[in-house]
């Protein structure tokens, strides 16, 4: 297990991408967009989101940093855009730590099965670090 980095960014997450590789001598990650997303997520989004980036990741240093571009409609202040990320295939430890940290917090997404994993969830911890808690189910493979 792992505490990752998740980074937000309004409509520019390519262009952080081809940054970032090009600073740390990476290979082009692959990207998901929102239009290919399933269509019951797609149905949720305007359609000048579908080629925002989704979800994409690189491994830096011994890292992974994985980026997406938030939807329009959903706002973020540069400096709130990083989330701690905990990544386990241990499903009952993501529900304990899910469970613990979110005391005194404030739940964003219960934990529940998405596309991409059996197990996941958002919250703001008391003192206002945003988490995200995913089960490692080999459903998001890139």
């Amino acid at each position: 297990m792992a505490v990752d980095v998740f980074l937000n960014f309004n409509g520019n997450c390519r262009d952080a991408v081809k940054f970032y590789t090009k600073v740390f001598g990476l290979e082009e990650p692959k990207i998901m967009t929102y239009g290919e997303a399933p269509p019951e997520v797609q149905k949720h989004f305007a359609e000048e989101t579908k080629n925002l980036v989704m979800y994409t990741s690189l491994k830096i240093l011994s890292s992974t940093v994985m980026l997406s571009d938030t939807p329009p409609g959903m706002s973020i202040i540069q400096g709130n855009n990083i989330n701690l990320t905990i990544v386990s295939k241990d499903m009952d430890e993501i529900k304990s730590l899910f469970n613990r940290m979110k005391e005194g917090g404030t739940i964003l997404m219960d934990l529940g099965e998405t596309f991409w994993s059996k197990c996941y969830g958002m919250l703001t911890d008391k003192y206002g670090i945003p988490w995200q808690f995913v089960h490692d189910s080999g459903l998001m493979e890139f």
